[in-house]
């Protein structure tokens, strides 16, 4: 096992994904040479060449730095699993004998002798670990964290403490979780995700109740109600369990609830993201810190501000006029919890989505629960499947997917002409939702509603 102590060179091969650019920044911060390479530079890498990381956008070996011609002991290489197999740089560094690890293995031995949160599930761990990260950090308490997002608090998916607490986002796709043996773990979700890996739903609980096992003897867990996980402590929004967000109400634009727990009825927190399932992203995330001694009219007013994080039902635009707002759902149960959310907020508006499909398995395989949610809105724009790191699948495109769309207001539409779709439309609100690069379209949709 690598000790993190040894640690003096790191060399990314993706640095640009979100859970590995914070890495970057965690051992750069540590006095570490750190560079990497991805295929494309977008905002984030941007980011790391400001911040003095050396990042290369070419899968060559002339673009090595010398530091990590040979292989040494103190030498990480950190790879993610969404690199193709044929890497010139991945490869090179399997050959020559280099330490290489996943993201997911260097976490855990970061998080090893620290006092470790880890927050997990198919969906809502990153808004929770964000929420954790917050107060803590909000409250004084301090902790360093990995996030699966930026948080706009802070504009960073990376957060420094001076204290031995790391929160960590812990990520399901390939069991890679299994790697960290955390004090306090929350469990948010266990909808079937991430089949062309687990196969079926069975193992993906499975390797759930795996992680459930890897709490330390005299940790905690806290569950969303209803999981089938026998331990743990659960919580909810409404619903029965130990720990609920209740007496929930919309005032102004912002969601109010209580909090109790048997013991404690905390009244009147105020929430800036909208949602039932934001709540009990909340819920959770006041658990821990009352859990860690933190005092409740602190823990409230870090919750108030909480801003939220990029791509998490994130305005773009919030006029009289228009409302724009942007999403990161990409899998049925989010996209429900995202219109419930919209609905809640604004029931007298007409609702335009656009809707990128992200992977043409998980469009095979949840097709009818995505006609059926996306059948609930007022008017649809659904651009091609992002296909990620899959080879298309026969017979599974957009037109597939839009057939079984029982709305009449559908459209299948190239993704280069939506702006200018969306100008002729002019809706005064605008959702659009996908994991893809959908992100792509904010810019120009953004200009059409404030250069109007």
């Amino acid at each position: 096992m690598m000790e993190l102590e040894t640690i003096k060179r790191v060399y990314f091969v993706g640095i640009g994904g979100i859970g590995m650019s914070a890495l970057a920044r965690y051992f750069k911060n540590r006095g570490c040479v750190v560079c990497g390479y991805d295929k494309t530079r977008t905002n984030l890498t941007i980011a790391l060449e400001g911040e003095g990381i050396p990042v290369s956008y070419v899968d060559e070996l002339t673009e090595l730095p010398a530091d990590f011609a040979r292989p040494d002991v103190d030498t990480l290489i950190v790879y993610t699993p969404a690199i193709p197999k044929n890497s010139i740089l991945l490869n090179h560094f399997r050959e020559s004998a280099f330490v290489l690890k996943k993201r997911s293995e260097v976490l855990g031995i970061i998080s090893k002798g620290q006092f470790c949160i880890a927050v997990a599930g198919t969906h809502g761990k990153t808004t929770t670990s964000s929420i954790i990260a917050h107060v803590l950090t909000d409250t004084g308490f301090g902790c360093t964290a990995f996030l699966g997002g930026i948080a706009t608090n802070y504009n960073s998916n990376f957060l420094l403490g001076d204290n031995h607490v790391v929160v960590v986002e812990a990520d399901e796709y390939d069991r890679s979780f299994l790697t960290l043996h955390p004090d306090l773990s929350v469990i948010t979700s266990m909808d079937a995700d991430h089949l062309d890996i687990y196969g079926d739903a069975g193992q993906l609980e499975e390797s759930f109740r795996l992680f459930a096992g890897q709490l330390k003897p005299e940790g905690t867990l806290f569950v969303k109600a209803g999981l089938p996980l026998k331990e743990g402590i659960t919580y909810s929004a409404g619903a029965a369990s130990s720990i609920k967000g209740q007496n929930i109400r919309v005032e102004g634009s912002k969601f109010v609830f209580d909090y109790a727990d048997g013991d404690t009825l905390i009244k009147d927190f105020q929430l800036m993201l909208p949602g039932k399932h934001n709540v009990e992203n909340a819920v959770a995330a006041i658990a821990v810190a009352l859990k860690l001694g933190i005092d409740a009219d602190k823990i409230k007013v870090a919750i108030a501000n909480f801003k939220g994080v990029k791509r998490r039902f994130e305005y773009i635009v919030n006029g009289d006029g228009h409302i724009y707002i942007d999403d990161y759902a990409h899998h049925p149960e989010e996209l429900r919890a995202c219109f419930d959310a919209v609905r809640q907020l604004y029931p007298e508006k007409k609702l335009t989505v656009i809707f990128q499909p992200h992977l043409f398995s998980r469009t095979r395989d949840f097709a009818d629960d995505f006609a059926k949610v996306l059948s609930t809105v007022d008017e649809l724009v659904l651009l091609e499947i992002y296909p990620a790191r899959e080879l298309p699948l026969e017979g599974i495109d957009a037109a597939f997917l839009l057939n079984k769309i029982s709305l009449k207001n559908k459209e299948i539409i190239a993704k280069g002409l939506v702006p200018e779709h969306i100008k002729n439309k002019n809706p005064e609100l605008l959702l659009t939702v996908g994991a893809g690069d959908i992100d792509t379209l904010i810019q120009p949709l953004k200009a059409n509603f404030t250069n109007v």
